[in-house]
């Protein structure tokens, strides 16, 4: 595994923050409807996405999810203004205001979305495994799903073919406890999901999702083993989300007490901890991080705020690619 470094828990202090803090932002603004429809936030998942992106290599791997996914466009390289822009739905957003929450998508930067229909993305994840193993580039796919997803048929038809194909691809179930407001413990016989692997003789595991070492350690050996030829891996990391499941959630499946006993060991307090216990860094130099994290997540809500919404045009560009199309004229 790369060598975990006082650079990397100060990088990984300062990602995982503005992840929190511009899904803190994105609640606010939800209130103030300036974001509509549903939105689904990851406040407390942060160190799944932190340790992922430490084994990955961003220069030809590829990442897929559900539509709790804003904030990883921005871990792999996306102009988080241009994200901000998306969800309130204005023309310089990464999908021209046309996605929203749920759509995040950056070809250039290979994060695949954003996918709004439960488990869809898993067997498509696959898809992009198979591509990389077609055309040899060296890629894996990160494919993450909810634990609600793990009971779609899909999942079953995807694991088969991936390890009949020896895909190059890393299955990641987020298990924060709940699919909606449904917890594990309600949908299914075991709960121990990472166990599902195993009928398919699929390398599998449990790690510790609120660890962002924890995660890049497993994260490491499953792009490892995709990348030697070897096939997938079905990791489950047990993680936790403070925030309900969308916006709309009212919590009545969970305490409060359960949620504060959770914030003990957020992933973003732990490396604080870290930083704070080995002197990577100074109190002052700490002050000097968050108000960096701050000032950009401003700067994000300015930018998307004074960039304009899509001309009605554009619902007919998207949808008809032909040149020769007869009823609409074509911008894009």
């Amino acid at each position: 595994m790369k060598e975990i470094t006082k650079e990397v828990y100060l990088k990984w202090y300062e990602d995982m923050l503005l992840w929190r803090k511009f899904e803190d932002k994105l609640a606010a603004l939800y209130i103030q409807q300036k974001v509509r429809g549903f939105l689904h936030l990851y406040n407390g998942q942060e160190a799944v996405l932190a340790g992922a992106l430490h084994a990955m290599d961003l220069t030809k791997d590829k990442m897929i999810t559900a539509y709790r996914n804003h904030v990883q466009p921005i871990g792999m390289g996306v102009d988080p203004r241009r994200v901000m822009a998306e969800l309130l739905g204005k023309a310089t957003g990464t999908s021209k205001g046309m996605g929203g929450s749920m759509h995040i998508f950056s070809k250039e930067h290979r994060f695949y979305g954003g996918h709004g229909i439960v488990g869809g993305q898993i067997p498509v994840g696959a898809g992009l495994a198979f591509a990389d193993k077609y055309f040899e580039t060296g890629g894996v796919t990160m494919t993450y799903f909810g634990d609600g997803a793990a009971r779609q048929g899909s999942l079953h038809e995807a694991f088969n073919m991936a390890m009949l194909w020896k895909l190059p691809v890393v299955f990641i179930v987020e298990n924060n406890g709940y699919a909606m407001g449904t917890s594990v413990e309600r949908t299914a016989n075991h709960t121990d999901i990472w166990k599902l692997g195993l009928g398919y003789d699929m390398p599998c595991g449990p790690v510790d999702g609120m660890n962002p070492v924890k995660v890049a350690e497993a994260m490491t050996e499953a792009i490892d083993r995709a990348r030697r030829g070897d096939g997938p891996t079905f990791l489950e990391m047990k993680t936790y989300r403070y925030r309900g499941h969308s916006m709309s959630d009212a919590q009545l499946y969970r305490s409060k007490e359960e949620v504060e006993e959770y914030k003990k060991i957020d992933p973003i307090t732990q490396v604080l901890d870290v930083i704070t216990d080995q002197k990577f860094a100074t109190p002052e130099e700490i002050e000097v991080i968050d108000q960096r994290v701050k000032d950009l997540v401003e700067e994000c809500v300015k930018f998307a705020e004074e960039s304009p919404y899509p001309e009605l045009q554009q619902l007919y560009d998207v949808v008809y690619a032909q040149e020769d199309y007869p009823f609409t004229p074509h911008k894009l």
